[in-house]
């Protein structure tokens, strides 16, 4: 049994990050432009975990200088006029990136991906629609990577994690993040698994894993038991759960996928839930932005 892992401090790693393109973005626009990047958000809805995140949003890009404009919509809105909407900022030349913030109210969210797919892709800055999606897979340089995938492998890479011939295993096959973070592991020659709700013997996957990727969406579902001594494990998972306080009170908590507190005992290097993967979506949503400003000046 190896010593308590090393916690992989995702907050302070994305305030150096943003430290870092608060810089970048100083000196590009005074030799550059007469203009800030802009990043356009587009909000359905009233959910209020989804205001929350678009406030947090809006403060980072404060933060290292790039305008922030943000639409709210009803809930009610046709997907017609979310469209339109898309359509317009696609044709406003001072708007960098756009962000439909996800997900969309039920009576839209099975037409999510189209709807996605009607913002230009030289704006994509979720990296999201099918045509960008396609860059990734295809590694073109003119892709933009997903937000939370590029954070994961910033993250290994910060944390000097090797990745060249190692095992590593994706737990959880979405669009969002399963699929294009095992291209990414894939494009730095890792050799990758990905496993999902019908992979026969998890627990045999993980033990034979030097780095775990977890985006299953079931809160604390990967036991530390299962994990290969020394494993790097990169938890993407946020669940909020109910329970009981010191004095008998019901309490709600965010957890990952994985069982942090069995896995510490025995991973090499791991993310917390929260402060590990959730600030470096922010992080890399900003310097998304910066890079398709780039391409448009």
């Amino acid at each position: 049994m190896l010593e308590t892992a090393k916690i992989i401090d995702g907050k302070k790693i994305a305030e150096d990050i943003k430290s870092e393109l608060k810089e970048e973005i100083e000196k590009f626009t005074k030799a550059n432009s007469s203009r800030k990047p802009c990043l356009a958000v587009i909000l359905v809805g009233d959910d209020p975990a989804s205001h929350y995140y678009v406030k947090n949003k809006e403060k980072a890009c404060e933060l290292v200088g790039i305008d922030s404009k943000k639409t709210v919509l009803a809930a009610e809105t046709s997907k017609q006029d979310l469209i339109k909407e898309i359509q317009s900022l696609n044709e406003d030349e001072n708007v960098d990136g756009i962000l439909l913030q996800l997900p969309l109210p039920d009576a839209l969210r099975a037409e999510t991906q189209e709807i996605v797919d009607t913002i230009a892709i030289d704006k994509d800055v979720d990296g999201l629609t099918t045509l960008n999606l396609g860059r990734v897979f295809t590694n073109d340089s003119k892709a933009i990577y997903p937000c939370t995938p590029k954070g994961c492998m910033e993250l290994l890479k910060r944390y000097h994690v090797e990745t060249l011939g190692k095992r590593a295993l994706v737990i959880g096959r979405s669009t969002l993040v399963g699929k294009p973070i095992s291209i990414l592991l894939n494009n730095a020659n890792a050799t990758v698994t990905m496993a999902h709700s019908r992979t026969q013997n998890l627990e045999a996957e993980c033990a034979m894993a030097d780095i775990v990727i977890a985006a299953a969406g079931k809160a604390r579902f990967i036991q530390g038991e299962w994990l290969k001594d020394g494993a790097v494990v990169v938890d993407v998972g946020i669940n909020a759960i109910t329970h009981i306080g010191s004095e008998g009170e019901e309490r709600r908590k965010l957890v990952g996928d994985v069982d942090f507190d069995s896995a510490k005992e025995r991973a090499g290097l791991i993310t917390p839930v929260p402060g590990g993967v959730g600030p470096m979506t922010v992080a890399m949503l900003l310097s998304n932005t910066f890079e398709l400003y780039q391409r448009h000046i």
